[in-house]
């Protein structure tokens, strides 16, 4: 059974953006579900919209009056904040092993709490790409996520995620993995891992950054290798993260 939404990383430079949200979902439109905004203890409002097997899990198992720990894959927009794509629920407390399978008798509230806890909280985000910008005096960063090629062979374009935290410009067009937590509309880093430079296009092979690379904890060196691209819309390099709406047998 797995223990944690969040599928572990399987290569160093994998990239992905991932997080928990926990909050009431409240849907534009009450027989659609499939768009809305997760309402969090803060008051904050997050747009979300639902993707795939979750959408069917809400109908049948969840009671959309009470807050979830939502599974989601963050996006940003510069007018209006935060966006959210809904991909699973994590609720191993409520939810039985298999989508046909009727929901079990709820467990005590401090049991069901516990059992559902995650080891980084709540509002946790991890996120694994290139820092195309950072201004340590204002504390903005940018992170560049590559997706996986769709099946049919089309090949989705990188997104970029708007996020707080300061990091040293001599990172910059390095793959970094990021450890966020959400506040208010905003993602705030609070550690990070530098991996090693990205090559550039433009660049034969590379050239010019082959001995830069380092696997920086917070500054400290070692190896890096080529990026992986990432599954799931851009989450994951081994592994979808897909509809993780329970734990897997």
């Amino acid at each position: 059974m797995r223990q944690h939404p969040i599928s572990p990383v399987t290569e160093p430079t994998q990239y992905r953006a991932i997080g928990v949200v926990r909050g009431v979902f409240v849907p534009t439109d009450a027989e659609q579900l499939t768009r809305g905004v997760i309402r969090t203890a803060d008051g904050t409002e997050l747009e979300a919209v639902v993707l795939g097997r979750l959408l069917t899990l809400m109908r049948r198992h969840l009671n959309l009056e009470e807050p979830h720990l939502w599974v989601v894959y963050p996006r940003s927009r510069e007018e209006e904040g935060l966006h959210l794509q809904m991909v699973g629920v994590w609720e191993p407390s409520t939810l039985a092993a298999g989508d046909e399978a009727e929901a079990p008798a709820a467990e005590p509230a401090a049991t069901a709490s516990a059992a559902d806890a995650l080891p980084e909280g709540d509002d946790y985000f991890s996120v694994r790409g290139e820092l195309i910008y950072t201004r340590p005096e204002t504390g903005d960063l940018v992170v560049k996520v590559r997706v996986m090629p769709r099946p049919d062979g089309s090949k989705p374009v990188p997104f970029k995620l708007q996020l707080k935290g300061e990091l040293p410009l001599e990172h910059l067009r390095h793959f970094v993995a990021l450890n966020l937590r959400r506040q208010g509309q905003l993602l705030q880093m609070e550690s990070f891992e530098v991996i090693g430079p990205v090559a550039q296009r433009g660049n034969r092979g590379g050239k010019g950054r082959r001995d830069g690379g380092s696997a920086n904890k917070g500054g400290k060196g070692g190896k890096g290798r080529p990026p992986a691209a990432s599954q799931g819309g851009g989450h994951t390099g081994g592994q979808r993260n897909s509809a993780v709406s329970r734990p897997a047998p």
